[in-house]
């Protein structure tokens, strides 16, 4: 494996690894505590084939030829290895808004990152498995990434006037709160409990009713568009440690069907190894 990432890096593109649960099934020692396939929640369409995978590598340049090179290469010096799923996404309006966090707007025409932390520091200190949590010595310094990939049923929702797709949501598009706290800042729910400024059916509010005690991730998303009408977003997350809190939707935005305006249709869970290869030692010695 080793060899096969080495052969992609080149030049613009920069290439990491993660390992799914289904890698370690001859080594379950070694396996990541919290390392598992991820569950099925309501309303999901999953297409097994974009579900899962033993490794997922990951390969980022701002050339789509140096891209498709290496992923060749890749596949050429690992002829054992089966392409299981591949996407290609993209950040629309990819931008710093200063101190580190990255924004970018989504298919839904929704600014997305402004819960990210502000600095690198804050980053590590959130999503990095630290010695001490019960994790295998070669895990440490690496992080959990949950990755989905959320078809967006675009049509549909551009049918809505901005006004009520910012009152699904629970934002302005910008992310300027409906309460009128500025995006970077957490509203407070409390002081709204019949939901007259931000709606209790909105997607904030269910996906965290709490504002008080957030689930903590960092967040860098992707779009897609594979044409014929399937484009959506390739949600990717680094969970809080020591291990990611899974969890469903209790229901849909704005009372509509869970899945009618954005169905999970690929998920997997992964760890992150930690940087550098001094973490494969560890592997190819069990």
């Amino acid at each position: 494996m080793v060899e096969g990432i080495g052969a992609a890096r080149s030049g613009p593109v920069s290439v990491t690894v993660g390992l799914g649960s289904s890698f370690f099934s001859e080594m379950r020692a070694l396996c990541p505590l919290h390392l598992k396939p991820m569950p099925s929640f309501s309303g999901d369409l999953l297409d097994e084939s974009q579900t899962h995978g033993d490794v997922h590598v990951y390969l980022e340049s701002d050339s789509a030829s140096d891209l498709e090179e290496s992923a060749s290469r890749i596949l050429e010096a690992m002829p054992s290895w089966r392409q299981r799923w591949r996407i290609g996404g993209f950040r629309k309006e990819n931008r710093n808004q200063g101190g580190g966090k990255w924004l970018a707007r989504n298919p839904f025409h929704f600014t997305e990152g402004f819960g990210n932390p502000d600095t690198e520091r804050e980053v590590v200190d959130r999503v990095v498995v630290a010695a001490g949590q019960g994790e295998p010595a070669w895990a440490e310094g690496g992080s959990y990434q949950v990755i989905r990939v959320v078809r967006f049923a675009t049509d549909l929702w551009d049918r809505d006037s901005v006004e009520e797709q910012e009152r699904i949501i629970g934002r302005r598009r910008e992310g300027r709160w409906l309460d009128g706290t500025p995006g970077e800042e957490q509203p407070n729910f409390a002081a709204d409990p019949h939901g007259k400024a931000t709606p209790l059916d909105s997607h904030v509010r269910l996906a965290a009713p709490d504002r008080r005690n957030l689930p903590l991730i960092v967040r860098r998303s992707y779009s897609y568009d594979r044409g014929g009408g399937d484009s959506g977003l390739i949600f990717s997350c680094f969970p809080e440690g020591p291990g990611p809190r899974l969890r469903g939707g209790t229901g849909a935005p704005g009372g509509r069907e869970p899945g009618e305006i954005y169905p999970d249709h690929g998920r997997r869970l992964l760890l992150r190894p930690p940087p550098g290869d001094s973490w494969t030692e560890a592997l190819l010695q069990s």
